[in-house]
């Protein structure tokens, strides 16, 4: 059962996040809302569980992970939006809490509100977050902090890790339960298929493919990819010292803690790999190697193929031609050695005109040589399709994102939240994420580029 927070209140709820679950939005401001979400109050017919917390961390395998401070609340069934999770982060000790309290504070759960909410706006596969609830309850870290509570959707909290939890404990008769459980709720069409574990095994190894390209496209570092923090579904999970990339750099480590830099920017296409080998290991009372080895060998080709399209679509190309992979290639090499914003360039390259000798993009780079061959490449590249600048322009900038969440704008969420009790900061980033592409000339600051104290903020997994 969820303990329950001294003196809630309401910091932020997300109407669209309501929407998923057939929530009125007038729901959102009531004492009856906090209450349930704070863990003061159950919701009718909800049966709280807590999930153990196992697998693969930094490479190493744990039979108990985290800290147990998130209890799964119930499910909610919906004709539109089809059934999410309800998991409330930050109720108190669980059975899993080993010697932690159970408890989540503020500035993590407004990251994860964010975060998710910044994701799902760039149109990525993502758990949501409905709200975040603060308190006067405290807690210890590395100082004395509040404590909050952040309400989690989700289609699915099964991980990659609970396969192996059931595997490393000799249990292969549960293995095969959660399999059965798994395909029964999300692909209801291979229930009586002969092939349905290994099209479990294809499906979750595409699904996953499909979400780190997309992370490589949008410069999303995750930070901790242990296999408890990968989602069965290939939907973005556990949200805890991520970062979009400010200047370019491949090798971009968000997480303090990651001295090796095992969870690098570059890394994620690997270790989604590696993180897959280990999943199909826990299956393989279920699967024999060929057909373990045939659905991993799918994953590169279709992350390759994926990211390519993106790309294709982040420079506002129609067609595919042999040396679209080395025009974008090449581009992100000029990007990584002139250390450019990679977000700021695509937005403004948005506004390229093949037609202009001179490019205001240019003023971007010490390299200014390297970029005009570039930008000459590229030019000859749009007429070859006959490229129309209007219709090009709309279209690249449905896929480049004006705004960002950006590590500095989140702390500096964070720190009037803490500091001032004003929350007002995570009421303007949530509106501008959700609908990143759109200009909102109001809010131009958030489209800036970051500060230079802003690029090198330490982030860590402690919550």
């Amino acid at each position: 059962m969820p303990s329950p927070l001294d003196n809630p209140f309401l910091i932020s709820a997300n109407p669209l996040a309501a929407e998923l679950i057939g929530l009125d939005r007038s729901e959102l401001y009531t004492e009856q809302f906090v209450n349930i979400f704070s863990g003061k109050q159950l919701l009718a017919n909800s049966h709280p569980i807590a999930m153990v917390y196992s697998g693969h961390q930094f490479g190493s395998y744990n039979p108990q992970l985290g800290d147990g401070r998130g209890l799964l609340l119930g499910d909610i069934h919906t004709e539109q939006h089809g059934t999410w999770d309800l998991h409330l982060k930050g109720a108190g000790k669980t059975p899993y809490s080993r010697f932690g309290d159970g408890r989540a504070v503020l500035r993590s759960s407004i990251r994860e509100y964010l975060g998710s909410e910044a994701m799902a706006g760039l149109g990525i596969a993502t758990s949501r977050a409905l709200c975040v609830i603060g308190s006067d309850t405290r807690v210890q870290r590395e100082s004395i902090e509040k404590a909050a509570t952040l309400l989690r959707l989700a289609r699915s909290h099964i991980r990659f890790g609970h396969f192996e939890f059931f595997h490393y404990n000799n249990q292969p008769e549960i293995v095969k339960q959660l399999t059965e459980h798994v395909i029964n709720q999300h692909y209801p069409n291979w229930k009586n298929d002969a092939e349905r574990y290994y099209n479990f095994l294809q499906q979750t190894v595409i699904n996953t493919a499909e979400m780190i390209a997309q992370w490589q496209a949008a410069g999303f570092a995750h930070g901790v990819m242990n296999t408890d923090n990968m989602s069965i579904l290939g939907d973005t999970f556990d949200y805890g010292p991520f970062g979009f990339l400010d200047d370019f750099n491949p090798a971009f480590i968000c997480n303090h803690s990651d001295h090796q830099g095992r969870y690098a920017f570059n890394k994620q296409p690997s270790i989604g790999l590696w993180n897959l080998n280990a999943l199909a290991h826990a299956l393989s009372s279920l699967l024999n190697i060929d057909q373990i080895k045939q659905a991993l060998a799918q994953y590169e080709p279709y992350l390759v193929k994926r990211f390519n399209a993106l790309m294709q679509k982040k420079l506002g190309l129609k067609q595919t031609l042999a040396d679209d992979h080395q025009l974008n290639a090449d581009l992100l090499t000029l990007l990584q050695n002139q250390r450019s914003d990679y977000h700021l360039f695509f937005r403004q390259l948005c506004n390229f005109d093949e037609n202009q000798s001179q490019h205001k993009l240019r003023d971007q780079f010490l390299d200014r040589r390297g970029f005009d061959e570039w930008a000459k490449r590229y030019s000859e590249r749009l007429r070859a399709e006959n490229s129309a600048l209007e219709q090009r322009q709309k279209a690249m900038k449905r896929v480049n994102p004006k705004y960002i969440l950006r590590n500095y704008l989140a702390q500096q969420a964070i720190e009037a939240a803490e500091d001032q009790q004003d929350y007002s900061e995570i009421e303007r980033l949530l509106l501008v994420l959700q609908s990143p592409f759109d200009e909102h000339p109001e809010f131009e600051d958030y489209a800036k580029a970051p500060p230079e104290w802003g690029k090198h903020l330490s982030i860590s997994c402690s919550s």
